[in-house]
């Protein structure tokens, strides 16, 4: 188990890296977004573009098809276009909740300002990402699924069960 949180771990920082990364082709988001989702998708990091991406991938790989639930995977994180998080935001945030899990709860709230920020994006990115998406256009479905993308799922509720999957495994 903590082998592959490490190696997981590990590919989450390989993959935050700043470097060149193969463009996610429109044409490869148009069966699932809206142009205006699109708009909004590239908005956000290239890495963070290249994980959405994956985990539509991965989701169809699966055999999911539900629209909703793939277009919630292409902006599951879009909530971050509002305050971006740097590789150093990214790594305090793991190593926070690591070893400071009730601090960085109480660091969650207020403002992003200072050392506040990344643990603040951390938690409200999915209610400011939904938001977003509600505006561009997108299902009442596929708001859901990105607003609760970090929350605990329920037994019967197979979709987010899935996307979580899907974001646990990239």
């Amino acid at each position: 188990m903590i082998l592959s949180h490490l190696a997981y771990r590990a590919r989450q920082f390989w993959n935050a890296l700043p470097g060149p990364r193969r463009r996610v082709e429109t044409k490869t988001l148009l069966p699932h977004l809206s142009p205006s989702q699109i708009v909004l998708f590239r908005r956000m990091q290239p890495s963070e573009q290249t994980h959405a991406y994956q985990m539509l991938e991965r989701l169809k790989a699966s055999g999911q098809t539900d629209p909703d639930l793939l277009a919630a995977a292409l902006l599951h994180d879009v909530g971050k276009v509002l305050v971006p998080l740097s590789l150093l935001d990214r790594v305090v945030i793991v190593l926070g909740k690591r070893f400071f899990r009730r601090r960085a709860r109480r660091w969650s709230e207020g403002t992003p300002s200072r050392l506040r920020r990344p643990f603040v994006v951390a938690a409200h990115h999915p209610d400011w990402g939904a938001d977003l998406a509600e505006q561009a256009g997108a299902s009442s479905r596929t708001v859901d699924l990105i607003r609760r993308h970090q929350d605990i799922p329920s037994v019967d509720d197979s979709l987010l069960s899935a996307l979580q999957s899907a974001d646990d495994e990239n």
